[in-house]
Formats: structure tokens, C-alpha cells, sequence
């Protein structure tokens, strides 16, 4: 049983960088997603923030167009409304007409938002209007604010689709009243433009991104105005997006991020629908400029992350490197001190142990012989007639000799605790821990039969091949054996052997008498 003069396994570097190359790889890669961590989170929350300052943007510009178209129809329904009074009340001939086209044109000068006044009797005929001279033309019998009114008894104000002014081409939004006469009947309608160029100049006093967009529409989804003015747009209709399919049902107003089905521009949009109006109004700036800021910042933050992990990166590779060499000029130097301890404790020609080794096995043998009470045997042998070997072959053919007759030793210790050992020269040892004596003369009597089945030639001997004799002797060690006296009695025991014609074994009794128990002949 080879036991080395220092254990590698035992060393404190050893257990200690073990884990060290694994745990740097793994302590740079949580360093390195803590930092992708952390800046998914700044970054996160600084978008979140920015869009929620974009959306509280969004809803005070949608709540100051709806408050300013509120207050433009407003304004224009209470005109109409007194003068739709005054002509109930005092009618429309011919003595009234100066008076009121002079109230109709001093209103529109008033107000600036009015394209004009329009009043039409019930074939539709312009009777009065806010201009010096009547239009020519057949009336306005096939618009659409006119034939509501016709078809409809209610006295509200009616807004109807953008149209382009009859008068002079200009768009306009008609905002228009039933007129009755005193019995209740339709009597005419009495109509107010609001030009489409006032909506355009509110909505261009508002700053918007190149991407952003205003728009003032129905509440049934029909475009009245629009930023940038498109004049192919005006009338059509809004009501399949969003806004009105799935937002304006829920609330009258919100924010939203809309992909546009227009462009494939994706915006944030405010909506509102006005309370007294069947009007609703949305503003819209472009994700890409609400974000502009944060996508700056972001490649900022990214680039010192990447520089950060780039730096982080070169330090763990060169600490790996580090270590790396480190365990490799440690595991070369582990490998030096087997090599040392093998040559300070095995014979270089056999591979065996040597004595030194021998004798602290022998100590440790002992010590736990006498803990547990258990026998400890030895088995000295000699190769017969080994000068006269050499003489005969030479000095290269004896040590293979040796080489041969050491892995029959070594070959017959199959337990792991057995110790095969160059004594010197031609002289060769087993120790053989928890083995009494009849175990030890069993492994001796392996050992002499495996060399004779060797067949090695040996002229110099009687037989004419090599053989070898053995000594046997075991005991009980008490705690304090010397040594010396062990092996002097299994050498008495070999010496025996030889003397008795060798290529045998004998063994020692324990009354110090020699016993011969096997022979060339067995």
C-alpha cells in the first residue's frame, strides 16, 4: 500500500482554486447582466416617464381644441339662434331684409371665425345673406344640413360636412337652424360657414413634429378639418379606426398609441368629444420624436454599458488567463511532486516501493495492528544464485531479471493494502496487513510458483531456470515492536530457506524456532 509523502488532494490552493475559474466566468456574467439589468430598467422607466409626460401633452392640447371648437360653434349657435328669433318673430319681407343683412354682414365682421350668414327659404332659395349681392344658382336644395332640417322638426343647431362655399368656393363647416313660422311649420333654414381657414390657423398655433397631426371631425367619423390639410380628405370618413371603433365607446377621451393604417406611422393620440357638439376632436405627435430624446440618451447609456462590460470582459479574461496558468502551473507542479515522491519512495529499475517507503508503512502497520489486534505478516525473498546469473548474462540481462521477478511480486499483492518492495540488491519484500501466517505462506508459495512459470533460463542453477526462496513471519504487533527485529526474523526466516536448497519457503514460528513448510518438490 503506497502511501505518498504528500497528498495533492490535501493541498489549501488546490480546494480553494478549484472553483475559481468557474466562479470568475460566472461572477463576470451576473457583472455583465446586472448592467443589461440595470439599464433595461433606467431605460424603461425614463421611456415610461417621457411617454407619460407625452400623454399629459397630449391630453391638455386635445382639451384646448375642444374648448376652442366648443367656443367657436358656441359663439356662431348663439347668433343664430337670436336671429332665427328675430325672423320667427318679424318675418322676412321686404322691409326687414336691409335690416337684416346689415345685422347678418355686422355679425361676420364681428367674428372672425364666420365665412357668412346664408338664411334660405323652404325651397332652399337664398333669401338674405351676410354679402352686398344675392348668389346666383339654384339654392341649396341638395345639401345635406338642408335637407335635415327639412326632414327633421328639431330646433338644435346642426353641423353638418365640410362643403365648399357656394359664394366664392371657400371650405367651410355649415353650422345651420330650422326656421319655423308661427304656426310651426318649416318655413326656411339659416345657415352659418365656419371657415374651414380659422380651424387651420388654431391648429397651426400649436407646435407638432413633422410626423404629428390635428384633426377635427363628426362624432359619426365624417373629417371637417385637418393638420396638414389634405384637401382629399376632407369628408371622408374616420369612423373604422380606432378611435371610434374601440376608444370613444369606452371613454369621451384618452390617450392611445395608434399605428396609422395611412402611413404605418405609429403616434400617440389624444381624443376628446366635445359635450355640446356632436364634434370630436385628437391630436397626435409621432412616437419616434416623443422618444427622440430617449432614444439619445439610450444609445448614451448603451455605449458606456458596452464600454463598461467591454472593460469588465478584458479584466475577466485576462484574470482567467491568469488563473488559468496558474492551474496549469499547478497542476505541473503536482505532477512534479508525484514525480519526486515517486522516485523518493520507489526503486527507478522495479517501479516497487523502496525501503523508506517500507519502513513508514511498517510504522503505520503497526500502529493499526495494535489498534485493531490484527496480524501483520512479511515475506522476504531472494532470487537464487543471482551472482552467478549476472556473470552468465551480464548486468543489462540481471536487471531485467529484476524487472521480471518484481511484477510477479507485484502481480500476486492483489489486495490494495499490500506492499511489493526492493529490499536491495536481489532481495524483495511483502507486507501484508490483517494476513496471518498460513495467508503469507500462501501469497509466499504464489510468488515461487509464478517465478518458476516464468521459465526464465539459469545456467548457473541446479535446476536450470530461476527460482527463488522465501521467508515468512507474522504477528501480532502490541504497540511497541521494533521494527528491525520484524525484518530480521522474516530475513532468518529466507535464510533458512536457502539453507535448507532454496527454491522454497519457510516461515518463523513464534517461539523463534524454524519451521520449513514448503519445498522445491511441492
Amino acid at each position: 500500500m503506497p502511501i505518498p509523502i504528500h497528498d495533492p488532494q490535501q493541498a489549501p490552493g488546490a480546494l480553494k482554486r478549484l472553483p475559481l475559474r468557474k466562479a470568475a466566468v460566472l461572477f463576470i456574467v451576473a457583472v455583465c447582466l446586472c448592467l443589461f439589468g440595470l439599464l433595461y430598467l433606467q431605460l424603461e422607466q425614463s421611456r415610461r416617464q417621457d411617454l407619460a409626460v407625452a400623454k399629459v401633452a397630449s391630453s391638455n392640447l386635445t382639451r384646448a381644441m375642444a374648448q376652442q371648437a366648443e367656443d367657436t360653434f358656441h359663439s356662431a349657435d348663439l347668433v343664430m339662434t337670436s336671429l332665427v328669433d328675430w325672423i320667427e318673430d318679424d318675418g322676412y319681407g321686404a322691409t326687414q331684409k336691409p335690416r337684416l343683412q346689415k345685422t347678418f354682414a355686422r355679425r361676420v365682421q364681428q367674428m372672425g371665425q364666420l365665412h357668412g350668414i346664408f338664411f334660405f327659404d323652404k325651397q332652399g332659395q337664398w333669401i338674405i345673406t351676410s354679402f352686398a349681392d344675392l348668389p346666383r344658382g339654384n339654392g341649396v336644395a341638395d345639401r345635406d344640413y338642408f335637407k335635415f332640417h327639412q326632414q327633421n322638426e328639431s330646433t338644435l343647431a346642426h353641423i353638418g360636412p365640410a362643403i365648399r362655399s357656394r359664394e366664392n368656393g371657400e371650405w367651410i363647416i355649415p353650422i345651420s337652424k330650422r326656421v319655423n313660422d308661427h304656426a310651426g311649420n318649416f318655413q326656411g333654414v339659416l345657415m352659418a360657414g365656419i371657415k374651414m381657414a380659422y380651424f387651420d390657423q388654431f391648429f397651426k398655433s400649436f407646435s407638432l413634429d413633422d410626423n404629428g397631426i390635428m384633426f377635427l371631425g363628426l362624432t359619426d367619423g365624417t373629417l371637417l378639418a385637418r393638420r396638414p390639410f389634405e384637401e382629399n380628405l376632407i369628408g371622408t370618413s374616420l369612423a373604422q379606426g380606432r378611435i371610434y371603433q374601440k376608444l370613444l365607446p369606452e371613454a369621451q377621451s384618452g390617450t392611445a398609441m395608434i399605428r396609422s393604417v395611412v402611413d404605418d406611422v405609429v403616434r400617440l393620440y389624444g381624443y376628446r368629444q366635445l359635450g355640446s357638439y356632436p364634434l370630436v376632436v385628437a391630436a397626435a405627435s409621432s412616437r419616434d420624436t416623443i422618444l427622440k430624446g430617449w432614444y439619445e440618451r439610450a444609445f448614451q447609456s448603451s455605449v458606456i454599458i458596452a464600454l463598461v462590460i467591454l472593460g469588465v470582459g478584458l479584466f475577466g479574461w485576462v484574470f482567467i488567463h491568469q488563473v488559468r496558468n496558474g492551474e496549469r502551473i499547478e497542476k505541473n507542479l503536482r505532477r512534479a511532486q508525484l514525480a519526486l515522491e515517486q522516485i523518493a519512495t520507489h526503486d527507478s529499475l522495479t517501479g516497487l516501493a523502496n525501503r523508506r517507503l517500507f519502513e513508514r508503512s511498517l510504522e503505520i502497520e503497526f500502529a493499526r495492528g495494535a489498534r485493531q489486534v490484527s496480524p501483520v505478516s512479511l515475506i522476504m525473498l531472494d532470487i537464487d544464485f543471482f551472482k552467478r546469473y549476472n556473470d552468465a548474462y551480464g548486468h543489462v540481462a540481471g536487471d531485467h531479471c529484476l524487472m521480471q521477478v518484481a511484477q510477479v511480486v507485484k502481480t500476486c499483492c492483489q489486495r490494495k493494502a499490500d506492499l511489493a518492495v526492493r529490499y536491495g540488491g536481489e532481495e524483495f519484500a511483502v507486507l501484508l496487513p490483517d494476513t496471518d501466517i498460513n495467508g503469507a505462506l500462501a501469497i509466499a508459495g504464489q510468488i515461487r510458483r509464478s517465478v518458476i512459470d516464468k521459465h526464465i533460463i539459469h545456467s548457473g542453477s541446479p535446476t536450470g531456470y530461476l527460482t527463488v526462496s522465501l521467508g515468512c513471519y507474522a504477528f501480532i504487533p502490541s504497540g511497541n515492536d521494533s521494527l528491525e527485529t520484524f525484518i530480521h526474523r522474516a530475513d532468518a526466516a529466507l535464510y533458512q530457506a536457502k539453507n535448507a536448497g532454496r527454491n522454497r519457503a519457510a516461515v518463523l514460528s513464534l517461539d523463534g524456532g524454524i519451521a520449513e513448510l514448503m519445498r522445491s518438490d511441492r
